[in-house]
């Protein structure tokens, strides 16, 4: 173990960046100390995120354990010593089913223990450490986790460190105070949701609105539907000088044009039928603040004009007044339309256009961010469990590959919901309070028409596997059901009736075969 020791102590005074830092820590922990799973997991708000991890599965870099909500977390992080939950502790573990390559079924029996974090005298996190054979945790195991744990504690105090000098050398030639960071901006979010992500093109978005956020400069974002708009105003107002003011937001494609002037300027009382008192409108009300217009590209020719003028006097009257409100408001807009294609087109004035997008932002649809849709994944399980009442919540094998090679039209917003769908599937044919959400329950279609529940392991494989024809007319669920029996009848054909035999080749979990060959009439 000392050669473990000392290779950490070594790494205190290389140059690493806190995630390679973090990662090369919990390698030697898990190399030091018996186990199959240990984790480093940072405090944000109330909830413990796992900044490194070896031997979880992938999705649980993407959760976040609300501590309420996993007493041996919990307990853990508000003991100063080492905390060991021997493998007949009935408080559940908040890792049963995520340990990688492992069946939910397997983690009935395990030990478990966890040890506080403190840096400069707070409470920073913690490091945990799973075993799925009983009894390895012995007094030397906890001492030695122990001295880990205050190793970790040096580590992450490095980390921070060079976190530190960085912002200070990055807001320095930004010309902005100290205190803007990545984590900085994930901590900002916590009160909302999380902008997750590790990929390059998430990285780099981050990075902009770090560099633009604490500007005066009126910010245009562009992406595809459902990748996360919204959000992405919220941190730039969030990380700028206007952070204690309102955020105001208004979506101008669900105003219709007769309105829009009173919803942005306001009116006085008497000024239309309707107008029973006098109404501050949304410039008014994000006076100091921040003005997000979602969907601008929405608005018709004669609003354009309208807001073009305010935003050029700055300047707004109320419908039926003849007096004029100075206003002080740093404009956020967003379209899904390309708005300098839509000037090419004369459908959005040009001079609008370029008072918008003093400085672009671009949202990378989630087919381009990799892994991110692993970690999101996790997110939106963590938050299903919870809100099911459930012990865990994981993805069942295939599912991961499924979720990456979908192209994800809907993005993130698309994920959120098959998730949640995905979740209400599985515990309704799942009892108990682990639940696996396997590719059926998924129901991803791809381009080809058909479910990736249905390919996996490869249907050019099976014999016979596409032959079926749909009836014309036939409704699409009975068309999949109609495919997927005759999909399932072959395979069990193929393995002689070997039902088990039959879930693997289709990358299933036996018990959800089994319920699927009921539910198909099998």
């Amino acid at each position: 173990m000392s050669s473990f020791v000392l290779a950490v102590i070594e790494d205190l005074g290389a140059d690493l960046d806190p995630s390679t830092r973090y990662m090369r820590y919990v390698n030697s922990l898990a190399a030091a100390l018996p186990g199959n799973a240990c984790a480093l997991l940072r405090k944000e708000g109330s909830a413990l995120r796992p900044l490194a991890v070896r031997g979880l599965t992938p999705d649980s870099l993407g959760r976040r354990f609300e501590l309420n909500e996993h007493p041996r977390l919990n307990a853990i992080v508000t003991y100063r010593g080492v905390t060991h939950f021997p493998n007949k502790s009935t408080l559940p573990d908040p890792y049963d089913g995520l340990l990688e390559g492992v069946h939910a079924g397997d983690l009935n029996v395990h030990d478990c223990m966890g040890c506080a974090l403190h840096v400069n005298g707070k409470l920073w996190g913690a490091i945990t450490l799973d075993s799925l054979k009983a009894g390895v945790f012995d007094v030397k195991v906890e001492r030695a986790m122990a001295m880990f744990a205050r190793l970790g504690e040096a580590v992450v105090h490095v980390a921070e460190l060079t976190e530190k000098t960085e912002r200070h050398s990055n807001s320095l030639s930004l010309g902005q105070g100290e205190g803007n960071g990545l984590n900085a901006l994930e901590g900002v979010q916590l009160s909302r949701r999380e902008m997750i992500g590790d990929s390059m093109p998430i990285r780099e978005l981050k990075h902009e609105i770090l560099t633009v956020a604490n500007s005066q400069l009126a910010v245009l974002i562009h992406g595809e539907t459902g990748v996360g708009k919204e959000l992405v105003a919220q941190a730039l107002h969030a990380m700028s000088s206007r952070a204690s003011l309102p955020l105001v937001v208004i979506n101008c494609a669900a105003l219709p044009d007769q309105l829009i002037e009173s919803e942005l300027f306001g009116h006085v009382k008497g000024a239309f039928s309707g107008a029973e008192r006098d109404r501050q409108g949304k410039f008014e009300l994000a006076d100091g603040g921040t003005l997000f217009l979602d969907e601008v590209g929405e608005l018709s020719a004669s609003a354009q004009a309208k807001l073009l003028r305010v935003l050029q006097s700055g300047q707004v009257q109320r419908v039926g007044s003849d007096r004029e409100h100075r206003v002080d408001v740093r404009i956020v807009a967003a379209s899904n339309r390309d708005l300098s294609v839509e000037v090419k087109a004369g459908r959005f004035r040009a001079d609008l256009y370029h008072r918008l997008c003093a400085y672009p932002l671009h949202i990378p649809p989630l087919r381009e961010r990799g892994d991110d849709v692993v970690l999101l994944a996790g997110y939106f399980l963590e938050q299903n469990r919870s809100r099911l009442g459930l012990r865990n919540l994981r993805l069942g094998r295939g599912c991961e590959a499924a979720l990456k090679r979908y192209s994800w039209p809907g993005n993130v917003r698309e994920l959120e919901h098959t998730l949640g769908r995905a979740a209400l599937k599985a515990r309704r044919d799942e009892s108990g309070p682990m639940v696996t959400v396997e590719l059926e329950h998924l129901d991803l279609v791809s381009e080809a028409g058909h479910t990736h529940a249905l390919t996996a392991q490869g249907l050019a494989t099976i014999p016979n596997a596409g032959m079926v024809t749909p009836t014309e007319g036939m409704p699409y669920r009975d068309a999949v059901d109609a495919f997927s029996r005759a999909l399932v009848q072959q395979v069990l054909d193929n393995t002689d009736g070997n039902r088990a035999a039959a879930a693997r080749q289709l990358g299933l979990d036996s018990g959800n075969f089994h319920r699927m060959l009921k539910r198909l009439g099998l």
